[in-house]
C-alpha cells in the first residue's frame, strides 16, 4: 500500500476499528473524544469531505491526514511510527480494495420516501417536450432513455407530471421546469455501448442530460461506442467501483462538472484509475470549460442561452 491508497480509506474506518465512536456529527465534520488522552468534551475533529483530523485540545497538533493520524497513535502506543510502519498498519487494519471515493455535493438530490411513480409512459406532454427543447434534446433522443411519469406525493397528495430516467436499480431520476428530485431507490445507471466490453472505454457523466447532451454534439444522437455510466450523483461514485474494477477498460473518459465538486470527483476518479493495470484516464472538461457542464455547453453552441 502506497499513501495515495492510504488516503483512499476513510479515517473513520480506523477509529472505528479502535472502538472510537464520534459523540457528534454535523454534515461532514464527526467529533470525537481524544484518543490520546482522557477528556469529557470532545475536541478530536474529522472532516469525513477532506478525510483529514484536528486535535483542538492539543495547541501542539497540527492534525493531518489518515497516515499522520496512524504515525500518532503508533507513537502513542509505544511502536515503531514511521510511515512505512503506519501503511503496514493501515493495510493489516482494513485491507486494501481500492473503490472510487464519493464527493458529497454542493447541491445533492435526495432520494424521498414521499415519492411513488403511479404511471409511465413514452413522452406526450407538451410541457415537457417543451422543456426537452430548453434543454436542446430532441424528443427522438429523449423516447430511448426517459419516460414520461406520473409522481404522487404522498405528503402533499399531489401528483406531477415529469420525465423518469431509470437506474439500474429500478429508482428514478425526475425532472420538470418546476421541479428536481429522486425516487428510491437512488442508483446509477450502466448504458451498453454499441461496441462496449473488455478493451474498450467506460464514459462517466454526472447526469442523464450531460450524457445525451455529449452523445447529441458527438454522436447525432447515437449510443457511444463504449459504455458510460451516468452517476445521477456524486454521491454514488463508489457505486461505480465494481463497473470498472479489473473489467480490463482501457480508457476512462470523465465528463464531470467545472465546479468544486465536479474537480473534486474527478480527483477521486483519477486516483482510483491509477490503481487499474493500464488503464488510461482522459478528462473532458476542456472541451466543454468554461460552462458548468456538458449540458451548458450544448445550449450555448445551439443558441439556447447566451
Amino acid at each position: 500500500m502506497n499513501i495515495e491508497q492510504a488516503k483512499t480509506i476513510p479515517l473513520t474506518q480506523i477509529l472505528d476499528k479502535l472502538n472510537f465512536k464520534p459523540t457528534r456529527v454535523t454534515g461532514h465534520d464527526a467529533y470525537y473524544k481524544s484518543p490520546f488522552r482522557k477528556e469529557r468534551t470532545a475536541s478530536f475533529h474529522v472532516n469525513t469531505k477532506k478525510n483529514v483530523w484536528f486535535d483542538q485540545g492539543d495547541p501542539n497538533c497540527k492534525g493531518g491526514d489518515i497516515v499522520s493520524f496512524v504515525e500518532k497513535w503508533l507513537e502513542y502506543s509505544g511502536v515503531g511510527h514511521t510511515k512505512s510502519d503506519a501503511l503496514r498498519y493501515i493495510e493489516n487494519m482494513c485491507g486494501y480494495s481500492p473503490f472510487i471515493a464519493s464527493v458529497q455535493s454542493e447541491d445533492p438530490v435526495d432520494d424521498e420516501p414521499a415519492l411513488a411513480i403511479t404511471s409511465k409512459r413514452a413522452i406526450k406532454n407538451p410541457e415537457l417536450v417543451e422543456y426537452l427543447d430548453s434543454r436542446g434534446i430532441p424528443k427522438s433522443v429523449a423516447d430511448k432513455y426517459l419516460k414520461e411519469i406520473t409522481v404522487y406525493n404522498r405528503k402533499s397528495r399531489k401528483s406531477i407530471f415529469a420525465l423518469g430516467f431509470e437506474n439500474d436499480n429500478g429508482g428514478h431520476e425526475i425532472r420538470n421546469v418546476f421541479y428536481k428530485g429522486s425516487t428510491k431507490p437512488k442508483y446509477i445507471t450502466f448504458i451498453r455501448g454499441l461496441k462496449g466490453g473488455q478493451g474498450g472505454a467506460i464514459h462517466l457523466f454526472e447526469g442523464w442530460s450531460d450524457y445525451l447532451s455529449a452523445i447529441i454534439q458527438f454522436r447525432d444522437g447515437q449510443k457511444f461506442k463504449d459504455d458510460a455510466i451516468i452517476l445521477n450523483s456524486l454521491s454514488l461514485l463508489s457505486k461505480a467501483t465494481p463497473y470498472i474494477k479489473g473489467y480490463g477498460y482501457k480508457t476512462a473518459f470523465t465528463w464531470m462538472d467545472n465546479d468544486e465538486p465536479g474537480k473534486q470527483a474527478t480527483a477521486n476518479l483519477a486516483a482510483f484509475f491509477k490503481t487499474e493495470e493500464n488503464l488510461t484516464h482522459k478528462p473532458m472538461n476542456h472541451i466543454y470549460a468554461p460552462y458548468k457542464d456538458v449540458n451548458a455547453w450544448h445550449m450555448v453552441k445551439l443558441g439556447l442561452t447566451g
